[in-house]
């Protein structure tokens, strides 16, 4: 059995419901925040993703990251080295889609040159009357930047767990690829 630990940031714009992402996954949905508070900062979360088919589990720490500009700077001090990244943006605001480009050159910056397996997250599912991005739009842009795209309502509890989960994957993927490697050179 093997317990691999990663640091997993949450990043993009603020009021996209990156915390409430964040506390819907940690708690299995049973806590969506009603009364929203703006994060200052950087919240850290952490939850263990059993990986399938194997014994082995991923401990992710989610840095959940403010989204206003004032705050950028002090939270990627914070980051330090991600393992993984979730990319959220608000399905009703192309603004904060928009923005997506902004927030990955900033995360690569800060990676300084390491591959990151990373999801781009469309939130707000619940909200289909006011959608401003489509699918397919978000899916190709995800897609060019090497992402895996997901759809989730955090309000609604939909599919809050699918994008954690296949960060934990990719992650642990990448820790087969690494033993393999080691394994191939003795």
């Amino acid at each position: 059995m093997v317990k691999l630990r990663a640091r997993c940031i949450v990043v993009g714009d603020s009021a996209v419901g990156k915390s409430a992402l964040s506390q819907m996954f940690r708690s299995d949905g049973a806590h969506f925040q009603r009364n929203y508070s703006m994060t200052a900062g950087v919240e850290l979360l952490v939850k263990s993703v059993n990986i399938p088919d194997s014994s082995d589990s991923v401990e992710l720490f989610i840095f959940d990251s403010a989204g206003k500009e004032t705050f950028a700077e002090p939270c990627e001090k914070l980051w330090g080295q991600p393992s993984v990244l979730c990319l959220v943006f608000d399905l009703t605001s192309e603004a904060s889609f928009r923005n997506c480009g902004r927030w990955l050159e900033r995360v690569r910056t800060n990676s300084q040159g390491q591959q990151v397996p990373g999801v781009l997250v469309g939130n707000k599912s619940d909200l289909s009357s006011r959608r401003e991005v489509e699918k397919a739009v978000a899916q190709n842009w995800a897609q060019s930047q090497g992402l895996e795209y997901h759809e989730t309502s955090a309000k609604e509890t939909e599919n809050c767990e699918a994008p954690f989960v296949s960060l934990a994957q990719a992650f642990y993927s990448m820790y087969q690829d690494r033993i393999q490697v080691i394994h191939s050179l003795a």
